[in-house]
């Protein structure tokens, strides 16, 4: 190899390295993935608000690796069912956590 080429394989090195700290792991996002859960969690929170149904100002929305969980108190067994359902209906989630816990009268 000719010293002319040390700089592309040393920018080649340096980028696949930089690429490998950018994998995410079990317990933690990589910068797309916290991207792509930024948006579901905003599309989420979205069809929340737009609701009628739903008390979206008390249904805190998570999304983790894709993978939404809905928690907070709600009033009925109806909001609960329909809170997931808006959720199933967003593109790009792998599953629904549904924590949503009815509160008593």
């Amino acid at each position: 190899m000719t010293w002319r080429r040390w700089p592309v394989v040393l920018h080649a090195g340096v980028l696949v390295l930089l690429l490998a700290g950018c994998a995410g792991t079990v317990n933690e996002e990589s910068a797309g993935e916290f991207l792509d859960n930024s948006m579901i969690t905003a599309k989420v929170k979205s069809k929340l608000i737009d609701d009628p149904v739903t008390s979206a100002f008390s249904i805190k929305v998570e999304t983790f690796k894709g993978i939404v969980q809905l928690s907070g108190f709600i009033s009925s067994e109806k909001e609960k069912t329909r809170a997931e359902q808006l959720v199933r209906e967003v593109e790009g989630i792998k599953d629904v956590k549904n924590d949503l816990i009815i509160k008593g009268n």
